[in-house]
């Protein structure tokens, strides 16, 4: 008899969901399924899958613990865990000291616990799903996957935040984030458009509930826009990316507002869903903007910031030959990408309205100098390929 390919399933934990998706490792990765618990916490939360099973059914699930005992539940009703060969995670951070890969053991799940105060949004989460996997399956191999190993040597003063240095030793500095994605992004431009296009400037636009960009050169993250947290940067759907630090101490005098509301404030209630005081979804938005001034000026302001960072990373590149649009949004929105990119002609870029409104792989015009792209992103895969390589695990090529 055949013995089974090797299973990867990767774990993804949010603040309110954990996202999964199960692989097998044959000749190449091919995904099984993917799946979901979404709005943990809530009374309306819910368990799906789609793939080789398929279904959609509310859950009470009040917390992380719950939710994740459902899904080992789940896998092993299905005797999905026999076939299991190992688990990978998405960690948000890895703080100053993870800049690869690595199996998960009990010591790097202290160093974790210490890390948590840099990301307690996702931090503590992410720890109670490795620690409730090795309790019920300890002898099942388990990887963590750094979202932050993506840009950890960004040059020295790029790294830097003007504070006093004495923060610089306690690990603050410019981490960056979406680090899977853009990674598997420099992967699939190398495939797509040949190893030169992946080693040229190249400007990586993950616009989606969260948005980033980074500017990458020689296959290398130079900047990002996200800094020691993922609030930072452009606006996102509930984030409010860069704003003026003084606004703390104004909120502090005139609201009585606590640090703590405050950060609710700008990773919950606001970016898109504060300016339009409707929606976090672009796709909302652009729907309403024709008769609400409030979600026109969300998508505008989107678009705005988004621009600036392009001519800001360009600038730190010394020019631009490739521009990459990923995410929900950058894949999806082809009335997005033209208004970011509308007025940057003098950067060489140009967009070919019938190929963008397809949201084609190349969407740039003959005529531009910049190679204008539109790629899918998959952390999930991203993740599967990692634990292949740390565990020397069969195939690490893609789907």
């Amino acid at each position: 008899m055949k013995p089974a390919s090797p299973r990867i399933l990767t774990i993804n934990g949010g603040s309110s969901s954990i996202k999964f998706a199960l692989f097998e490792a044959g000749e190449s990765l091919h995904r099984a399924l993917d799946g979901s618990i979404e709005r943990i916490g809530l009374p309306d939360a819910t368990f799906a899958v789609k793939g080789s099973e398929n279904f959609f059914r509310p859950l009470a699930v009040p917390n992380h613990t719950v939710a994740v005992n459902v899904l080992m539940d789940w896998l092993e009703e299905r005797s999905a865990r026999d076939a299991l060969t190992a688990v990978g995670h998405r960690v948000v951070h890895g703080g100053p000291k993870y800049s690869e890969p690595q199996r998960i053991t009990v010591e790097m799940v202290e160093e974790l616990h210490r890390l948590s105060p840099f990301d307690p949004d996702h931090m503590p989460e992410e720890i109670l799903l490795t620690e409730a996997f090795h309790r019920r399956f300890p002898d099942l191999p388990q990887v963590a996957c750094f979202d932050t190993a993506f840009h950890h040597d960004l040059p020295h003063v790029a790294r830097l935040l003007p504070i006093p240095r004495r923060y610089e030793a306690q690990g603050v500095r410019r981490y960056g984030f979406h680090g899977l994605s853009y990674a598997f992004l420099v992967g699939e431009l190398a495939r797509l458009a040949g190893s030169e296009a992946a080693q040229g400037r190249v400007i990586l636009a993950h616009l989606g509930n969260g948005a980033s960009l980074a500017a990458v050169r020689d296959g290398k993250s130079v900047d990002t826009s996200m800094s020691f947290t993922p609030t930072a940067g452009v606006p996102m759907s509930t984030r409010s990316g860069d704003l003026d630090p003084g606004l703390v101490w104004y909120l502090a005098r005139t609201e009585e507002m606590s640090a703590k509301q405050f950060n609710e404030m700008v990773n919950f209630q606001s970016g898109l869903l504060g300016m339009s005081e409707t929606s976090s979804d672009m796709h909302d938005l652009l729907e309403r903007e024709t008769q609400d001034v409030r979600a026109a000026e969300a998508v505008a302001l989107f678009c705005y910031q988004v621009k600036k960072w392009i001519g800001a990373f360009a600038a730190a590149l010394g020019g631009l030959d490739t521009l990459v649009f990923a995410g929900g949004i950058g894949e999806n929105a082809p009335t997005v990408r033209a208004r970011i990119c509308d007025g940057l002609g003098f950067l060489g870029i140009e967009l070919e309205e019938k190929r963008n409104a397809a949201n084609e792989g190349v969407i740039s015009a003959a005529a531009g100098r910049v190679a204008v792209r539109v790629i899918h992103t998959d952390e999930e895969l991203m993740i599967a390929r990692t634990v292949c390589h740390v565990l020397g695990i069969g195939a690490k090529k893609g789907n």
